[in-house]
């Protein structure tokens, strides 16, 4: 992130990142949001929320959202789990929580840091729309781990888990980068929980509609992992 972010002063404000990018495929361009790298806020949403501070992160969610109840089943600890008097329900809230926790902090540190080098990298961000672009980089983040907990409750199998939470990410990129292509493909934007948090930039515009679908799919996302787990049997 810092690195990304400190050289916007040399290669953003003077242009000549707008100058490379007209060398590039304007598909390319508009799949990566590069178009919108002229301002502070449009570079640190494509330079950095737009990639690896959506694919780590990711990444990491879906980890902790798999090996949150699958994991542990294909490992034999939630059964002994069970055992000691924690209800089923219990459990997986009490997983899903710790997933929110974990990929908040990130969210929140990462708020933190942009917020304090905003001045020292020229990037001109206004504090104010920093929350609401760290609760939509965290919901998108939150969106994939949550599938990937609800399939782990679902079949307490790890690496369906894990292909259903990386499915729903690719897609939701997929879709996002088809969607910046032409006007006629809006209708994608439908489908991309990506979208939904970044179509709109909180990071320039403030609070977007996307927010709401996006943190109501976590929402009902995380209530179906904890009754998932309560209807099916436990292979010991």
């Amino acid at each position: 992130m810092m690195l990304y972010l400190s050289l916007y002063p040399s290669i953003g404000l003077d242009g000549q990142m707008m100058s490379l990018l007209e060398t590039l495929p304007p598909s390319l361009v508009n799949t990566l949001g590069f178009d919108q790298i002229a301002t502070g806020a449009g570079y640190a949403q494509a330079t950095f929320y737009g990639l690896l501070g959506f694919v780590l992160p990711t990444v990491a969610a879906i980890g902790w959202g798999s090996a949150a109840v699958a994991g542990a089943e294909e490992q034999g600890r939630l059964e002994l789990d069970l055992a000691h008097g924690i209800s089923r329900s219990g459990y997986v809230a009490g997983q899903a929580l710790a997933l929110v926790a974990r990929l908040l902090w990130l969210g929140v540190y990462a708020g933190v840091l942009l917020a304090l080098v905003s001045a020292p990298f020229e990037l001109d961000l206004e504090r104010a729309n920093i929350v609401p672009q760290t609760a939509a980089a965290v919901g998108l983040w939150l969106f994939s781990g949550s599938v990937a907990l609800l399939v782990g409750s679902l079949t307490g199998r790890r690496a369906w888990a894990t292909g259903a939470g990386a499915l729903v990410a690719a897609a939701a990129f997929l879709f996002n980068g088809i969607a910046n292509q032409r006007d006629d493909f809006d209708a994608l934007r439908v489908f991309s929980p990506y979208s939904w948090a970044f179509h709109e930039t909180p990071l320039s515009d403030g609070p977007s509609p996307g927010l709401w679908p996006l943190w109501i799919g976590v929402a009902v996302l995380l209530a179906g992992s904890v009754a998932a787990l309560t209807r099916r049997d436990i292979r010991g």
